[in-house]
């Protein structure tokens, strides 16, 4: 009997230590989870407090793309503006409007006027600078600079940030050409031979300020000390024979080409230049393969590194982290585009005023 008893007593025991045990586990776990949770939040605290500046590049195109773009319903497109959808990045407030374009309300092409629809990117569209600082308004400053009783000219701005060319392809053949432009104008940016971006599952990068903040930096940590590709070396390796991105360029670029000849619209192709070594400058073969495309279809171009080369770079960039064109570029890039629409097709721009000064 006092042996089962004992028995009993010892099972009762060690089920004590077990539950014991346990609990403590319990405990040891949920402290460490709390610890971390604790440690994830003091660390996204400094992310939007301590690195968040509001210039931050990296930071700001984040916030822009969680905040101003959704998926488009258009597969090829990838991405769009969120209609009526605002925000300040870098400082600079941006509106966009009822059709999802950083453009004033666009209505009917009023009798006498010529309609200038720009395709392109984040340099399009004017990433860190005021609506009337981006190329398309100042370039509408410029043609209706005209003498008085000139034609009148109205410039649609449907850049978007992160767009390549196939993108700004998609997006005119399935609704800019809607708009009924007259002209369109292809800006080429060097990084456009980038694949289509696709939006992955929804993760911390989604949310997290930290987590932005923390990629940007192994990105920079594994370019300086890893032997991951410098800026040079990645822009060139877009156009390397075996990459799509650029093989997909080319094959927009001409239908493009193709769509506005059928349609009788007017089309110019426009290269702007990286804005570090404007001088020296270190791609003229992306350059020349893009102006060849041009010349093999018969279309204007335009190179809009000579307008720029007798400035020092980091004059012409947004901020002194971002070589973004600033108003200063943008201005010459504008004055630019306007002669070649004028020496290119006089007919519609004879009395444009390409020699007027953009205003400061």
């Amino acid at each position: 009997m006092n042996s089962n008893v004992t028995r009993v007593v010892q099972m009762e025991q060690n089920s004590v230590r077990k539950s014991s045990i346990l609990k403590r586990a319990l405990l040891a776990v949920l402290a460490t989870a709390f610890s971390l949770a604790l440690c994830g939040l003091m660390i996204e605290g400094m992310a939007r407090t301590v690195f968040d500046n509001g210039m931050d590049f990296d930071l700001e195109m984040w916030k822009y793309a969680r905040d101003l773009k959704r998926v488009s319903a258009e597969p090829a497109i990838g991405h769009e503006h969120i209609p009526n959808s605002s925000g300040v990045f870098m400082g600079v407030p941006v509106s966009i409007n009822s059709i999802g374009l950083r453009n004033r309300e666009i209505g009917p092409v009023a009798a006498g006027t010529t309609r200038v629809m720009m395709l392109g990117d984040s340099l399009t569209f004017g990433w860190g600078v005021k609506e009337e600082d981006t190329p398309s308004r100042l370039l509408e400053t410029v043609l209706n600079g005209g003498s008085q009783g000139a034609p009148k000219y109205e410039v649609i701005n449907t850049g978007v940030g992160n767009y390549n060319t196939q993108m700004e392809v998609a997006y005119f053949m399935t609704k800019g050409v809607e708009l009924k432009p007259d002209v369109v104008v292809l800006n080429y940016f060097i990084n456009d031979a980038e694949p289509t971006p696709r939006r992955h599952e929804v993760g911390w990068g989604e949310y997290s300020q930290a987590y932005v903040v923390l990629a940007s930096a192994v990105d920079k940590i594994s370019r300086i000390f890893l032997g991951r590709a410098d800026w040079k070396a990645y822009y060139r390796g877009l156009y390397e024979d075996d990459q799509p991105g650029w093989t997909e360029g080319q094959d927009a670029m001409r239908r493009l080409i193709s769509f506005c000849r059928e349609r009788g619209i007017k089309l110019v192709l426009v290269n702007y230049p990286e804005l570090h070594e404007v001088k020296q400058y270190p791609f003229p073969e992306v350059t020349g393969a893009v102006e060849k495309i041009a010349e093999s279809e018969g279309v204007p171009f335009l190179d809009l590194r000579p307008s720029v080369e007798d400035l020092v770079p980091e004059t012409l960039w947004v901020s002194p982290s971002d070589a973004h064109p600033n108003r200063i570029a943008n201005e010459r890039f504008a004055a630019a585009i306007a002669g070649t629409l004028e020496r290119s097709y006089p007919d519609l721009f004879a009395g444009a005023g390409s020699v007027a000064k953009v205003q400061p």
